[in-house]
C-alpha cells in the first residue's frame, strides 16, 4: 500500500487524522497527553518508553483501553523506529527529555519523518472548539503567550496567569508547568488565553508556533549536553520569537536577549518590549524607586510612565529576580490589554511555588532554605547572592555546564559546602580553584543498598542535612541550591526538595522543636 504524506493538511483538529500512523516517544506527563490526543483524533498510535515499571504499565493499560494500537515498554525498543501496524510512521511526537541524538529520533530525522513536540501538535489542533460543528460548543481560538529562558520561567508564567485571571480572563498556565498544553486545548473550560512555559527541548521540536506575545527571560549556559553546544541551546530559545504577532518581550539588562529579538522574523507590526530592573527607556517596563512602571503600552510613553504595582504588593519582600519576573509577566499580558489594576492584583494574589527559595525552618539562629529548583549555575547564583555564612548543599547532574564563575563570584559567602550527586567533578574543581579555604564534604551512599531511587535519595539528603547541622553556627544559612539536575539520585527536583524538607523536619523534631 502506497503511503501518502498528509502532514501539510494536519493543521486542524478536523484535519485528516483518521488512520495516520504515529509514534509517541516517552510516557511521562506530556507523552501520555500526546498519545491520548492522537487517539482521540483518530490516529493509529504506537507509544515507546524505555522504562518498564509499574507506573508505566498502568499508563500503558489505560492507553490500550482508549485505543492505542501498541505500547512498547523496555530499552530494547529505543534503538529503531517502530512500525505502526506494518506501516512506517508519518509522524513522531516526542517528550522533552528525548535528545535529538537518541537513536530512534536520529533515525526518524534521517528518514525524513517529522518530529513534533507536544506544543507543536497543540498549535496545529487548537481549533477543537473554534471549528466545532456543534454551535453550542463553539468558542474563539485561544490567545497564546509564551515564555522561555534559563531561569525564572515557572514564577513568571505563574504571575502571568495570576494577572490574566485578575483581569477576568479564562486563562491557564500550561506547557512545561501545570497541565500539558494538549490537555488545556481540549478542556471544556475553553480557555481564552494559554500562558505557556516552554523549555528549550520543546522549542527544538516546534516550528509552526506564532505567539501573540513571547519572551526570553534570560540566557545562561544550560543543557549543553542535550543540545550539543551553547549556540544550539540559544537557537532553540530564539524560536519562541518566530512569527510573534503582537510583542517580543526581552530582558533589557541582558543584551543577548535583545539580539534575539533583533534577528527574529516576526509578523509585521509586532513590537519589541523590554523589561528592566532599572529606570525604563521608551517601550520598556521597569522600576522607578520601588514602583513597577510601564513606558510601553500607553500613548503618552514619551513623557509619562504608568504605575503598575509597588514592592509592597508582593506577598514577601521581592528579590531582584522576582521583580524582573513580574515585569516580564506584565509585559506579556499588557500586550493583551490587561489593565494596570489587574497587574497589581495578580502580583498580590500570586503564591510562589514550592522548592523556590522556600524557607523550611528557622531554629537556633540557623535558616534552612530549599531552592531545589535551582538546577543550573545561573539560578543558583541568584540564590547564593541572597545570603551570607552559607552552608551550601550542591551537586547532581551538571548537564555539561561550567561552575568557575559561580564559585568565583560567591566564594566569600560560603561557610562550608556539602556535595551530593554523581557528577560533581566540575564543582570540585571550581571550589579548589576559587574557594580553597572553604571546607568541602562529599556525601557518599551505596545505591545498591536501597530498594529504589527515592529511598536512595532520601538517605543521601538525610546525611547531607546531618552534616549541615554539624557545620552550622549562629547566623548560618543552610541552602539547598544544587546548581545541577536531580535525576542521578532523585526522580525530580521536587522529590529532591521534599527530601530536604523531610530531613530538616526530622532533625528539628529530634532537637525537640515542634514538627511543622
Amino acid at each position: 500500500m502506497q503511503e501518502i504524506n498528509v502532514l501539510p493538511e494536519l493543521t486542524s483538529w478536523y484535519g485528516p487524522w483518521q488512520g495516520v500512523p504515529a509514534v509517541v516517544t516517552g510516557l511521562g506527563v506530556s507523552g501520555f497527553s500526546a498519545a491520548d490526543t492522537l487517539i482521540e483524533l483518530g490516529a493509529k498510535v504506537v507509544v515507546v518508553d524505555g522504562a518498564d515499571h509499574q507506573e508505566n504499565q498502568a499508563k500503558a493499560e489505560t492507553l490500550r483501553i482508549v485505543g492505542a494500537h501498541e505500547v512498547l515498554l523496555g530499552e530494547e525498543h529505543l534503538d529503531a523506529i517502530p512500525s505502526v501496524d506494518g506501516e512506517s510512521p508519518q509522524l513522531i511526537v516526542t517528550s522533552p527529555g528525548w535528545r535529538p541524538d537518541q537513536p530512534l529520533l536520529a533515525a526518524a530525522t534521517a528518514a525524513g519523518i517529522p518530529v513534533f513536540s507536544d506544543v507543536e501538535l497543540a498549535w496545529r489542533v487548537q481549533d477543537k472548539w473554534a471549528n466545532s460543528q456543534d454551535p453550542a460548543e463553539r468558542a474563539p481560538l485561544p490567545q497564546w503567550i509564551g515564555l522561555t529562558g534559563t531561569n525564572g520561567k515557572t514564577s513568571t508564567v505563574g504571575l502571568a496567569e495570576s494577572m490574566l485571571l485578575a483581569a477576568g480572563k479564562r486563562a491557564i498556565a500550561c506547557g512545561n508547568v501545570g497541565v500539558p498544553v494538549l490537555d488545556a486545548i481540549r478542556d471544556p473550560a475553553k480557555f481564552e488565553v494559554l500562558a505557556l512555559e516552554l523549555s528549550s527541548f520543546q522549542l527544538h521540536w516546534s516550528d509552526s508556533l506564532s505567539f501573540h506575545a513571547a519572551a526570553v527571560l534570560n540566557l545562561a549556559e544550560d543543557h549543553v549536553d542535550w543540545h550539543g553546544s551553547y549556540d544550539a541551546y540559544v537557537a532553540a530559545k530564539a524560536k519562541i520569537y518566530h512569527q510573534a504577532q503582537l510583542a517580543c518581550v526581552y530582558n533589557a539588562d541582558q543584551p543577548a536577549t535583545t539580539t534575539l529579538v533583533e534577528e527574529a522574523d516576526v509578523v509585521e507590526g509586532a513590537r519589541a518590549i523590554g523589561f528592566t530592573t532599572n529606570t525604563p527607556a521608551l517601550s520598556m517596563l521597569g522600576l522607578v524607586d520601588d514602583i513597577l512602571v510601564d513606558r510601553a503600552y500607553l500613548v503618552e510613553r514619551k513623557t509619562q510612565a504608568l504605575e503598575l504595582a509597588r514592592f509592597e504588593d508582593f506577598t514577601t519582600p521581592p528579590a531582584q529576580h522576582m521583580v524582573a519576573n513580574a515585569l516580564a509577566a506584565a509585559a506579556l499580558v499588557r500586550a493583551l490589554d490587561v489593565p494596570p489594576e489587574a497587574i497589581r492584583a495578580g502580583i498580590q494574589n500570586y503564591e510562589p511555588g514550592a522548592h523556590r527559595m522556600q524557607l523550611v525552618a528557622k531554629a537556633e539562629d540557623v535558616l534552612w532554605v530549599n531552592d531545589s529548583k535551582a538546577t543550573n549555575p545561573h539560578a543558583t547564583d541568584a540564590s547564593l547572592r541572597g545570603f551570607k555564612n552559607i552552608i551550601w548543599i550542591a551537586g547532581g547532574l551538571s548537564k555539561g555546564v561550567d561552575y568557575q564563575q559561580l564559585i568565583k563570584a560567591n566564594a566569600e559567602r560560603l561557610q562550608s559546602v556539602i556535595l551530593i550527586g554523581t557528577d560533581i567533578a566540575g564543582l570540585q574543581d571550581a571550589l579548589a580553584k576559587h574557594a580553597a579555604n572553604v571546607p568541602v564534604t562529599l556525601i557518599e551512599q551505596n545505591p545498591e543498598a536501597f530498594m529504589d531511587k527515592n529511598a536512595y535519595g532520601r538517605a543521601v539528603m538525610a546525611a547531607a542535612v546531618a552534616q549541615a547541622d554539624q557545620n552550622a553556627t549562629a547566623d548560618s544559612t543552610v541552602l539547598l541550591a544544587p546548581a545541577a539536575a536531580s535525576m542521578d539520585q532523585f526522580t525530580s527536583y521536587e522529590t529532591r526538595g521534599q527530601a530536604f524538607i523531610d530531613a530538616v523536619a526530622d532533625l528539628m523534631e529530634a532537637k525537640g522543636f515542634p514538627r511543622a
